[in-house]
């Protein structure tokens, strides 16, 4: 950090502190094991801090009592401190001078005396109220300064002098001596109030009027959204030419009205925008008030005749003079719907209020939703598509990933914390792992996972009254790591260690894992990296372990950084196919789109493709389209039988240019299913007997099972089921037998399993 910004002296009341209130948050932080900061840089950063903590807290904060004291231990003599000293006692003389009492206060000469004398007492008691508050404030040297000290001073003297002409004239009351004069009183509470209105315009620029900004003001103070903005304030200068221009006597036909679609993905800002316009509306004149009336689909939609159509108008009625805002606008009509669906007379009852005499121009309509689906909509809705001309369309963009940093500081900030340098390292790295597809919430996200972090922080530390009050304030990388903690009992290349057999399988994995690795730190780095093609096509019989293999290599490629979830999404033909043309895109592109950040795994891939004429093509054609649309957001992993899936890549171009790694799983050798036989039954705290084992072992070598791995699983489920009934049969008690899994019960088992 720039020590210029540390060194630089300023004043509260001519500009605002060279470092943020973040940066000046971490040099606090840190400074400690810096030697070379000076006491007066330390209480210098201290005063900054306490600039922005009076700037969000004008009434009675510890934390800024605190910032102010370590400051000037530090250096009692540094010119800011005193500055904001003065400044917090001058809000504190302010607040205590806005008491309804003095304000509305009056007296008439016309008063019986006995009114005179309680009113008279009542302000004497408020006066006194506030003279016993009064902190002493040293003058300051300085223009805005001295102004404002002589304000206090003269406001001081006025105080004092109403306090004694009260106790004179409340003498004289309460002595019953007639004719007492009060109305004179009247002109000092006058005076007070004017001058006591004076005040703010003293303060620093910085802390005056706070909650008068305008609508534009406030937009503006909005993270992002640049092209937004400047669009609001073009369509700001538009409205108000032509509020000019109608109060000259012109009028315009093809006006396009106060409705706006609003478009933008969850988290961009669009109820905020909203009520942002309705302020401009108001501010204008265009509408009677700023009110904003949210519903949604719920709100409007009845579930019989002639309800949907009540509610619709009942929320236009409440909205008349402001905004009736109406998020996820495009679920009022849903795809494919009945006659029981009620969301198009919804969509009727709003076009005819809009146009109609009773309601035109009263209020209006502002219509929200992912830009896909309300592109759908309007366009399946022609008449309430004319109601919004195409330049009241605004889109509002994903937020970039320094914008949501700032926002998390923003929230952090918000809450009384703030983020190390090292955190925010970690904080990206969540960020980007969220970011998956459209369903990313944003600015809602990012808010979430600083709320997270924060309670992570809490929960998983003991109470602590003590320690220095910026180790309650602070976010640290340990603080962030714990929000990727899952409750994993083993780590991903352990599990694949300890699958049975598959050693070329375990080897090709490992490869592909320490190649992602390698390359990622190369991006890190800076180096140019080698694309990375992971999709891959898994061959073999069924019970190989195809899908636990999938699911471990998602894992280790979460674990990598490479895939942001690390899930499995398991489809077959099934949950890609549909009968009809353009059906199949849509299934196929929603399936894709619950596996981003992970693995798309589709069984017995080679039933996709049953023919030019089939619609498994057209499965096939978007698979490939969206694989090349989400690249390295999305890995597939095709699996079936050898042979099948050989002929059914070379059918496909496109499939045989994108699936470069092969994984052959063989059958299991004997040896391995017994293995594999003798972990399932350990698994569930059984024990074999040496018999057993050797029958089962023998069985293996005689005549290979067709499932493999999943054949094991079901002969030891039908063993232990065979044993329950063996036990039962012949009463055997409750000792070690109920453990026992004897020849007897395999072979029963093999037999069942043989004839199914």
């Amino acid at each position: 950090m720039d020590n210029h910004q540390i060194n630089q002296q300023w004043s509260i009341y001519k500009e605002t502190p060279p470092l943020s209130e973040v940066e000046a948050l971490r040099l606090i932080d840190t400074y400690k094991n810096n030697s070379e900061i000076s006491a007066e840089q330390k209480a210098n950063v201290y005063g900054m801090l306490a600039f922005y903590r009076l700037n969000r807290h004008y009434d009675e904060d510890r934390i800024t009592e605190t910032l102010l004291e370590e400051g000037k231990q530090l250096y009692p003599d540094a010119p800011v401190l005193q500055e904001l000293s003065n400044l917090k006692k001058y809000f504190a003389f302010y607040a205590n001078l806005s008491f309804d009492e003095l304000e509305n206060w009056s007296i008439r000469e016309t008063d019986f005396e006995p009114a005179k004398l309680k009113k008279c007492t009542e302000l004497k008691d408020v006066i006194t109220t506030i003279l016993n508050k009064v902190e002493p404030i040293e003058e300051d040297t300085g223009t805005s300064k001295s102004q404002l000290f002589d304000l206090y001073k003269n406001m001081c003297k006025k105080l004092t002098d109403l306090q004694e002409l009260l106790s004179e004239t409340i003498e004289e009351l309460e002595n019953r001596r007639s004719n007492i004069s009060v109305s004179y009183l009247n002109q000092y509470v006058k005076d007070l109030t004017l001058l006591k209105e004076k005040i703010p315009y003293h303060f620093p620029k910085s802390f005056q009027a706070p909650n008068q900004k305008n609508a534009l003001e406030k937009m503006d103070d909005m993270v992002g959204l640049q092209d937004v903005k400047q669009y609001v304030k073009q369509y700001y200068r538009y409205l108000k030419y032509q509020k000019e221009r109608k109060e000259l006597g012109f009028t315009m036909v093809d006006e396009p009205g106060l409705h706006m679609i609003m478009t933008g993905n969850p988290g961009t800002g669009k109820t905020t925008m909203a009520r942002l316009l309705a302020s401009i509306y108001f501010e204008l004149g265009l509408l009677e008030t700023n009110k904003v009336i949210e519903v949604n689909r719920s709100h409007l939609v009845g579930s019989y005749v002639g309800q949907s159509e009540e509610n619709t108008l009942q929320y236009v009625k409440q909205a008349i003079g402001g905004v009736l805002f109406i998020d996820e606008a495009y679920s009022l009509k849903r795809e494919g719907q009945t006659g029981n669906d009620y969301g198009q007379a919804v969509i009727d009852t709003l076009v005819s209020t809009m146009t109609s005499k009773e309601y035109e121009g009263k209020f209006a309509v502002i219509l929200a939703g992912y830009p896909e689906e309300m592109r759908q909509f309007l366009w399946s809705n022609p008449g309430l598509r004319s109601r919004f001309p195409e330049q009241n369309h605004m889109e509002l963009p994903d937020f970039e990933m320094n914008e949501l940093i700032k926002i998390a500081e923003e929230t952090a900030l918000q809450n009384d914390y703030f983020f190390t340098e090292q955190a925010l390292y970690t904080l990206y790295e969540l960020i980007e792992k969220s970011r998956v597809d459209e369903t990313f919430g944003n600015a809602r996200t990012v808010r979430n996972l600083v709320i997270k972090a924060i309670f992570k922080k809490g929960a998983m530390k003991e109470s602590q009254s003590g320690g220095h009050w910026i180790d309650h304030m602070r976010l640290s990388q340990e603080d962030l790591h714990l929000l990727n903690q899952t409750n994993q009992d083993e780590e991903p290349i352990q599990q694949l260690d300890d699958l049975i057999g598959l050693t070329n399988i375990k080897e090709e994995v490992k490869k592909l894992s320490s190649f992602v690795r390698v390359q990622q730190q190369r991006k890190e780095t800076g180096l140019p990296n080698v694309p990375i093609q992971l999709h891959a096509v898994f061959s073999g019989n069924p019970g190989t372990g195809k899908t636990t293999v999938a699911n471990i290599y998602s894992k280790i490629l979460n674990d990598c950084g490479f895939l942001k979830r690390g899930h499995v999404v398991i489809a077959s033909r099934s949950d890609l196919v549909a009968g009809y043309v353009g059906q199949t895109a849509m299934k196929t592109k929603q399936k894709v789109k619950e596996a981003l950040g992970g693995v798309l795994f589709i069984d017995e891939a080679y039933s996709l493709f049953r023919g030019e004429k089939d619609f498994g093509k057209e499965a096939i054609d978007t698979l490939v389209d969206e694989m090349t649309k989400h690249n390295e957001n999305l890995i597939v992993i095709l699996a079936g039988y050898e042979q099948e899936m050989k002929q059914f890549i070379s059918s496909n171009p496109g499939l045989e240019s994108r699936f470069k790694k092969y994984l052959q799983f063989e059958d299991y050798t004997a040896d391995e299913l017994l293995e594999i036989t003798k972990y399932h039954v350990q698994k569930y705290a059984y024990e074999i007997e040496q018999d057993a084992l050797s029958y089962i072992h023998s069985k293996y070598q005689e005549n290979r099972p067709r499932g493999n791995a999943r054949f094991v699983v079901n002969l030891v489920d039908e063993a232990i089921q065979y044993q329950a009934l063996r036990i039962e049969e012949q009463g055997i008690g409750k000792g070690k037998d109920v453990n026992k899994l004897v020849k007897e019960d395999f072979e029963h088992a093999w037999s069942t399993l043989r004839r199914e």
